[in-house]
């Protein structure tokens, strides 16, 4: 007797490394090559390949860029969050930003308690102050091209 529902980690495979193989990581060398556009240890990737285990949050947004699918795509489809843990985190609480509301005291809103989800909640906060920081350097000076 099998059960039919697929782990969260070959979910998550099964979204990336189609993803990947269209975003070039193919042949001898791929894997070596992906560890080092996401900083993913060699035996990360080999794992995540494989299916048998999720990589640490704070590898999402990379494995995000370097595959290029939408990061709350990828969490969703791949089984790391729900679609409506992603929604409440889009839209319910974004009144609270700049509140003075911690991203601890947001988790905790939004009921992420697994350790997994916190750490990706966690990193893709830090991941989008980050964009907007840079967005903002770039909006001030005139953009990248005036930079140089």
């Amino acid at each position: 007797m099998t059960d039919a529902t697929p782990t969260r980690a070959r979910r998550f495979a099964d979204i990336v490394v189609p993803a990947a193989e269209r975003a070039g990581y193919t042949g001898h060398g791929a894997k070596a090559r992906f560890s080092r556009d996401t900083g993913m240890p060699d035996s990360s990737v080999t794992r995540l390949w494989q299916g048998t285990a999720l990589p640490d949050a704070r590898f999402y947004a990379a494995i995000s860029d370097v595959i290029g699918v939408d990061l709350g795509t990828l969490l969703v489809e791949g089984g790391v969050l729900s679609p409506e843990s992603l929604q409440s985190l889009s839209e319910t609480e974004r009144s609270q930003v700049g509140s003075g509301l911690t991203v601890e005291e947001a988790a905790d809103r939004l009921g992420i308690v697994d350790e997994v989800g916190r750490q990706l909640f966690f990193a893709t906060y830090e991941r989008l102050m980050r964009l907007q920081d840079e967005a903002s350097g770039a909006a001030n000076h005139g953009g990248t091209t005036a930079q140089m």
